[in-house]
């Protein structure tokens, strides 16, 4: 499984260890890398979405179908009701690493050409979709474990009183 590079560095130690600016530092990194492995993740489960109604439109026997009027249409799985978790401002920029590994692999699978893929393309183009936003999801899942670890230390600091609110305010 590919983790996000600087996941292993960072992870590595137990929180209770790490100097208060280093808790801040490694939880902010993290939240970035998971805003970046999130975005790609839903851009998958997406696309996910529409090669499965393309695939059942031609199963219907109604002939090839551009994503443009899948989208248009509103055919499709339902979108799903998102995380638990409060939703965060991200940015992902166009050129971040794990959206050009996506985009590089759409293009392989035939993403853009999926109305002219006959079903056992549509197929290797589901499952390689499939496969890749699994494998985002896991990456995500360790991502929050350590983020909620952090999260847990930093919050056992206030509450203790080994750390404090106003030295948030002086920087």
């Amino acid at each position: 499984m590919n983790m996000p590079k600087n996941m292993g560095d960072q992870s590595s130690g137990d929180p209770a260890s790490l100097a208060l600016p280093e808790l801040r530092a490694e939880r902010d990194a993290l939240r970035k890398q998971e805003d970046a492995v999130s975005f790609v993740r839903r851009l998958a489960q997406g696309r996910v979405d529409l090669v499965i109604a393309v695939r059942q439109h031609q199963a219907d026997g109604t002939g090839a179908v551009s994503v443009a009027e899948i989208v248009r249409s509103g055919v499709g799985p339902a979108p799903s009701t998102g995380s638990a978790r409060p939703p965060r401002d991200t940015e992902v920029s166009a050129d971040h690493p794990l959206l050009t590994e996506f985009d590089a692999l759409c293009d392989q699978l035939g993403f853009d050409n999926m109305a002219d893929l006959d079903d056992a393309g549509l197929q290797a183009l589901e499952s390689g979709l499939k496969a890749f936003e699994s494998t985002q999801s896991e990456i995500r899942r360790q991502l929050f474990d350590r983020i909620d670890a952090l999260t847990a230390e930093l919050v056992r600091r206030y509450r203790d009183g080994d750390a404090s609110v106003d030295t948030l305010l002086q920087n």
